[in-house]
């Protein structure tokens, strides 16, 4: 089992975005310390109400932070992106941390993206399935030719190449059943978001692992990752009470931006916080920590799990001190089960 710390990427309008990306630098440089192996940053545009961080010049940066972890989109919105720009400058971000990229490409659902980029919501599958294709082309053949309907390229040579050979590996993100089975097809390993009730994630994991057999692929993946909200604390109720207020906000912002319409039927945001974290959130003590993190690992068989620990207005102490927590007393269990 492997950890995952996502960036905080996104922060309240009004804070100091200097003050905050100096605090994501010292998380960084923490989590590492603490023994997680992976560090991810997001992508949003326009992401009111929050200030949102873009991910590639983040990931650049931290590069200098990250030792020997990997780096990663978690994810790009690929359905918005050219592709001949994507395939060099995430090759460029391989290259800066030494070829430790994990490319995360998602579809996205939001309307204020797709419409100031000037994509209609109808383009966005055929868009992303094509970027993709242009992208994997692109990192791995000499000469692309590609006419479709969104992009047309004649005889490119990509001269800004990955480290990785033949390429980094992609994680594609999937919410719905549709996107699941994609996932398998196209995609080096499924990208969980963690959003859903754990009866609907076991559903989507057996899902996957059909759809993976029938394209002749092995289950689990190497870096098939499920990212959970978590939080941390020495007792349970401290932990509840320093959490849920800031995690209620963000989830209040996502049933704003739809992200629970792409979710599978009756998974929706719209519901108090204390019933919403009830099977989606890991809160709490170090001992309920690990107990979920087993569960998750050994009934979904994740080899990879991925945290936030922020969330807009959360104090940057409280996050620190939860990174020591996972450091000090849960990330270690892992480790010992991994040699015994």
């Amino acid at each position: 089992m492997r950890f995952s710390l996502a960036l905080p990427m996104q922060h309240p309008m009004g804070d100091n975005l200097e003050e905050r990306f100096t605090e994501l630098l010292e998380m960084a440089r923490l989590a590492r310390q603490a023994g997680f192996h992976h560090l991810s940053a997001s992508q949003h545009y326009l992401a009111s109400p929050f200030q949102y961080l873009q991910a590639v010049p983040v990931l650049a940066r931290v590069a200098a932070e990250s030792g020997d972890m990997t780096l990663g989109t978690g994810i790009m919105l690929l359905a918005l992106q050219q592709p001949v720009d994507v395939a060099e400058t995430m090759a460029t971000v391989d290259v800066i941390c030494g070829g430790r990229l994990i490319f995360g490409v998602g579809l996205g659902y939001r309307d204020t993206e797709f419409d100031a980029f000037g994509v209609s919501r109808g383009q966005r599958l055929s868009r992303f399935l094509e970027a993709l294709e242009v992208v994997k082309r692109l990192w791995t053949e000499e000469s692309v030719t590609f006419h479709g309907k969104h992009f047309h390229l004649d005889e490119v040579h990509l001269t800004m190449r990955p480290l990785q050979k033949p390429r980094p590996p992609i994680l594609m993100a999937a919410s719905n059943d549709n996107m699941v089975r994609r996932a398998a097809r196209l995609g080096d390993a499924w990208a969980v978001a963690g959003h859903a009730t754990f009866a609907t994630l076991e559903r989507q994991v057996k899902l996957y692992r059909e759809a993976l057999g029938a394209e002749g692929k092995p289950f689990p993946p190497q870096h098939f990752r499920l990212s959970k909200e978590l939080y941390i604390a020495e007792d349970m109720d401290r932990a509840l009470k320093e959490a849920l207020p800031y995690i209620a906000t963000k989830y209040k912002a996502y049933a704003q931006w739809g992200q629970d319409d792409v979710l599978p039927s009756g998974e929706t945001f719209h519901q108090p916080i204390d019933q919403l974290r009830q099977d989606r959130f890991i809160v709490g003590d170090p001992a309920y920590c690990i107990e979920q993190i087993d569960r998750h690992r050994e009934v979904l068989g994740v080899q990879v799990m991925s945290f936030r620990l922020h969330w807009p207005g959360l104090s940057h102490q409280r996050v620190m001190r939860a990174i020591e927590l996972l450091g000090e007393n849960v990330l270690p269990h892992f480790a010992d089960a991994a040699e015994a």
